[in-house]
């Protein structure tokens, strides 16, 4: 047989190859997501006759168990932007000191908040009969108009940040299904959601986002097995050495010199927590105290594997992609499409293991995604139906709130998905601030308001107006000064500047202005 004929029938088995692999990961995934997709819509009928109150349907009727509570509030923190999005940019870009992100969410933004806010927060609630921040400010603090302006301040960051969850899980799913749009793959996400949501409300989310988190956790550790293991890496102590052949500076303990930038982005993702309403409403629903401990235990190992993880994998990227970065039409680095091209490299071969190892990791990031957009949808719509509306329209009675409430949820979801497909500009712009603005404005009113009984209104309000003011002010001056793009870079630093001066501003004002009526406090702390 000639050279050529040998070599067309190399390539014709090659050929076959890839596509062999590629149906049978096609097929191994489709049934994955169809067992899953089948799982989150039980769940949703499940719960629905535990969902015909408006306190059932956004708290479970305060009734959640340590588990669940726990795993609800670690899989609302990580959504698929922190596998596909920073584990990618950070990795590459930072190396092995990127986990230490990782290391500050868990500590800072799990286990410290769960210890300094957690039973604070659900003993205080309880005694107002809040089921929602805003709710909380009125009741705290005796200001209806506190109560509209942070729901205000929710629908509008809240709704786009929505958006943000989608982040490249598209382009991930379409590597499997190269013939599907990721718009496709997008409606998938937003279908699930909404079903479940809107059956089950805070009970679904919160059942199946201890489903997805266990998703979540072998997801994270059959990767890092698979990478570690992978002939590019050979082992842990291999692959650090590896690295450190490509770049010293990968392989420093504190970043080297993005030091200052891994400081920023690990107190605005750590602390940031701490003032989100999605976040915090899970101390309202759990059942009692003893709970509290064993969740805050729970959360903090969660977060500890999921975020270390990530970012462990991502700081291995470069020797599985032969440290060659995909690139993007303009000829810069496409991050975003770094870890899903791990993955297809490590795991895209005909090997049934690696193949369902795969699926699961897909499971995992669509579970993340899903957690997350649910957990702001509830928070976004209960801020309009359950903070808004009955400000315009009194007596509004329970049963239309309900509707209200599950209609909103729909309805936000469907906004979230027409936001990611679109990339409209100004939704665009909004998502780059959303994190850091609304932490920012609640940080300091909420945590003043459960630790002190000296904090006043004015306080809360200049809290409220110098965490908006602290990402506004310098936001609009670099626009002018420089360009918009600028602007949203800075957005890591503004957020950071929002929560410390919310921080600084509650006390501050609350010493040199009317102390609260002795009634209002002794509701709030009993």
């Amino acid at each position: 047989m000639a050279f050529t004929d040998l070599c067309f029938v190399e390539n014709y088995r090659t050929g076959v190859y890839i596509l062999d692999s590629l149906l049978q990961t096609q097929i191994i995934t489709l049934a994955a997501l169809g067992i899953f997709a089948a799982l989150m819509i039980y769940i949703g009928v499940r719960s629905w006759h535990k969902t015909q109150t408006i306190d059932g349907f956004l708290l479970g009727g305060r009734k959640i168990g340590a588990w669940a509570s726990a795993f609800a509030y670690g899989t609302s923190y990580f959504s698929a932007v922190i596998f596909v999005g920073y584990a990618g940019k950070h990795g590459w870009s930072i190396g092995f000191g990127s986990m230490w992100i990782g290391v500050g969410n868990a500590v800072l933004g799990c286990l410290l908040a769960w210890l300094i806010l957690a039973r604070r927060t659900r003993n205080m609630t309880h005694r107002l009969g809040v089921k929602t921040m805003p709710e909380f400010f009125e009741a705290r603090y005796s200001s209806t108009g506190m109560k509209v302006a942070a729901a205000l301040i929710i629908f509008v960051f809240l709704v786009p940040y929505s958006a943000a969850v989608y982040k490249g899980l598209g382009s991930m799913f379409n590597t499997v299904f190269p013939g599907v749009s990721v718009k496709v793959c997008m409606a998938v996400i937003a279908v699930l959601t909404a079903l479940y949501l809107v059956l089950g409300g805070y009970v679904a989310t919160v059942y199946t986002d201890l489903i997805q988190g266990i998703i979540m956790l072998f997801g994270v550790v059959a990767m890092v097995i698979a990478i570690v293991i992978h002939p590019s890496v050979g082992g842990v102590a291999e692959g650090f050495r590896r690295i450190r052949e490509i770049d010293p500076a990968l392989v420093s303990p504190w970043g080297g010199s993005s030091f200052k930038f891994l400081c920023t982005n690990i107190l605005l993702t750590s602390f940031g927590t701490w003032g989100l309403p999605q976040m915090v409403s899970k101390y309202y629903a759990i059942k009692d105290e003893k709970a509290i401990g064993k969740a805050t235990f729970v959360s903090t190992a969660f977060a500890m594997i999921i975020g270390c993880g990530a970012y462990f994998i991502g700081s291995l990227s470069r020797l599985i992609l032969e440290n060659k970065a995909p690139t993007l039409p303009n000829g810069g680095i496409n991050f975003d499409a770094i870890i899903p091209n791990v993955l297809l490299t490590a795991l895209g071969d005909a090997n049934v293991i690696t193949t369902v190892i795969f699926a699961i990791v897909l499971l995992l990031l669509l579970s993340a995604s899903m957690s997350t957009l649910a957990s702001v949808v509830l928070t976004s719509a209960s801020a309009v139906s359950v903070d808004l509306v009955p400000v315009v329209k009194k007596n509004f009675n329970a049963s239309r709130q309900m509707l209200l409430t599950r209609s909103l949820c729909m309805l936000f979801v469907i906004l979230s998905y027409v936001f990611a497909t679109m990339n409209i500009s100004i939704i665009v712009n909004i998502m780059s601030f959303s994190w850091g603005i609304v932490s920012g404005c609640f940080i300091g009113p909420y945590i003043y308001g459960i630790y002190s009984r000296k904090t006043t209104t004015a306080g809360a309000w200049a809290g409220i107006i110098c965490g908006f003011a602290a990402v506004a002010v310098p936001t609009v001056y670099i626009t002018l000064t420089s360009d918009f793009a600028a602007a949203a870079a800075a957005a890591p630093e503004t957020g950071v500047l929002a929560m410390a001066a919310s921080m600084v501003a509650v006390p501050l004002v609350s010493i040199f202005t009317k102390k609260p009526e002795r009634s209002l406090t002794d509701k709030a702390f009993g």
